[in-house]
């Protein structure tokens, strides 16, 4: 079996995707089905910050920012919380929906 790779967004619209993926697999980020053997919290935030740095121009350097902040903060209280029992999970589920929010707003702002 080939190692698991993940998939770097491209796009706003793929990472509102990844984030709505991850919102339902936090904090662990781990297939169940064993499809996607070695899929965890690292190759997720891996994803998550390559697709981030895919769309930096688009969204400018401040949004970007904003977001990468947003990120590591998100895993801090993922990994904090790996059994999803304590605050952590919840704090990290806020950073997703503070995430989506700029992401919808740079969006509406570059369709001007």
């Amino acid at each position: 079996m080939k190692p698991y790779a993940p998939y770097i967004p491209l796009n706003i619209s793929e990472i509102m995707d990844l984030l709505g993926w991850m919102m339902l697999n936090a904090p662990k980020f781990e297939d169940d089905t064993g499809y996607f053997a070695g899929q965890n919290i690292e190759t997720e935030f891996l994803a998550l910050n390559g697709g981030l740095s895919n769309i930096r121009k688009k969204v400018g350097e401040e949004a970007y920012q904003a977001l990468i902040t947003i990120s590591d903060k998100m895993r801090e209280h993922f990994e904090a919380d790996p059994d999803d029992v304590g605050a952590g999970g919840r704090e990290g589920r806020t950073c997703i929906r503070e995430m989506e929010d700029i992401l919808i707003a740079s969006a509406r702002r570059k369709s001007r």
